[in-house]
């Protein structure tokens, strides 16, 4: 068992893991969601992958810049490059404490957020989001806690469909100072 989500077909050995076919980045809701929240997931687990993006996204590509860059990217070759020299390992990730969970966000140069959600609402939406859901299954709660998050950089909204963005981290580095 490779501790990843089963709908993105990949081979991993090790460390590594590889997708063989291209994922989703253009916005196309269902697809999107479940890439983002594939690489969310190797991110958390510090794999290294080795994939392809296909479509343009009308989102800022910079909230994704905490997941393993794509060895190609539909558009510009700075796009990608920015991804590239923006991706570190721990830059957007949460913790979980009881009723409570703490992110903590770098993925801009030069600048750190510590963000704690706290709010039952805003937790339950955060959970849910953990794997890709529908807008249209939220109560109006839900939504306007998708919102927030949204607003916050925490979730990508695309086309009707949500997920979250900070990893879990799950394997730490050594010394795990250096994050």
């Amino acid at each position: 068992m490779s501790g990843l989500p089963t709908d993105v077909p990949h081979r991993r050995t090790g460390v590594r893991v590889e997708v063989p076919g291209p994922l989703d980045l253009g916005g196309q809701g269902r697809e999107t969601a479940r890439a983002v929240r594939f690489l969310r997931e190797c991110a958390g687990l510090g794999l290294r992958v080795t994939w392809r993006a296909v479509g343009r996204p009308a989102y800022d590509l910079s909230a994704l810049r905490h997941l393993p860059p794509p060895d190609e990217l539909p558009g510009s070759g700075a796009e990608l490059s920015a991804w590239r020299d923006g991706y570190g390992f721990g830059t957007l990730y949460h913790r979980r404490g009881p009723g409570f969970v703490t992110v903590m966000d770098r993925r801009e140069p030069g600048t750190a957020a510590r963000l704690t959600l706290d709010h039952p609402d805003l937790l339950a939406a955060f959970d849910r989001l953990h794997d890709p859901t529908p807008l249209d299954l939220l109560d109006p709660t839900g939504r306007e806690a998708v919102g927030l998050l949204a607003a916050e950089r925490l979730a990508l909204v695309s086309e009707g469909w949500a997920v979250s963005l900070p990893p879990r981290i799950r394997r730490w580095p050594v010394p795990c100072t250096a994050i």
